[in-house]
């Protein structure tokens, strides 16, 4: 049994977490994605001025990654998903430990199934976290799909993925998706293409 599931929490970033079986550990390259994230949010605080910044997280785990984007931007609201129950609980309750739950809304949906409730929603260590399917993009495909519907113009897409799928991804997005711009692939910190940004097009590009 990991260690995280023993102690039952963990640190992460500079937060402790609850942890509980099945729900996902999350990884040392995860807080490089967030890392990565929170300087894309603060630019754009910088360059346009706006205290109306939000996110949406698609498989929150132990809610990992929403509650640091919030505890480091006072200004952020999140949208959290996940088709665990168990995740959805374990999340809040960290939210709640960490007195973080107003910003934080936190749903059981699958993203793959429940993409018409997703969408009316956001209109204002379990194995299967890991299981990209047969072609291994079967969650990435539905988010591609979301993000083309939800995002504001210029609005950016975030994906941790395995160091195989950044090419795959980009063609997938040059042949399927228009509305999105593959931006750049990022290495994590052994120097292995892990995050890939993508970006909605704007009305110059």
């Amino acid at each position: 049994m990991p260690v995280q599931y023993v102690i039952e929490e963990w640190d992460f970033r500079d937060l402790t977490l609850k942890m509980k079986p099945p729900v996902f550990i999350p990884r040392p390259e995860t807080e490089e994605l967030v890392s990565l994230v929170l300087e894309d949010l603060r630019s754009i605080q910088e360059e346009s001025h706006t205290t109306d910044l939000r996110c949406l997280e698609v498989g929150c785990g132990s809610g990992a990654i929403s509650l640091s984007l919030l505890h480091s931007i006072p200004q952020l609201r999140v949208f959290a998903l996940d088709q665990s129950q168990t995740a959805v609980s374990l999340t809040m309750e960290n939210a709640n430990r960490l007195g973080l739950q107003d910003r934080l809304d936190v749903h059981h949906l699958d993203v793959i199934k429940d993409a018409d409730a997703i969408l009316k929603i956001l209109r204002f260590e379990d194995h299967s976290a890991l299981d990209g399917g047969l072609d291994r993009l079967s969650m990435i495909r539905p988010i591609l799909a979301l993000s083309s519907k939800l995002l504001t113009q210029r609005g950016r897409v975030y994906l941790e993925v395995a160091p195989c799928h950044p090419p795959v991804i980009q063609q997938l997005i040059e042949e399927t998706r228009p509305g999105l711009l593959y931006l750049e692939t990022r290495c994590d910190l052994t120097n292995r293409p892990r995050f890939c940004i993508l970006q909605k097009k704007g009305e110059d590009n």
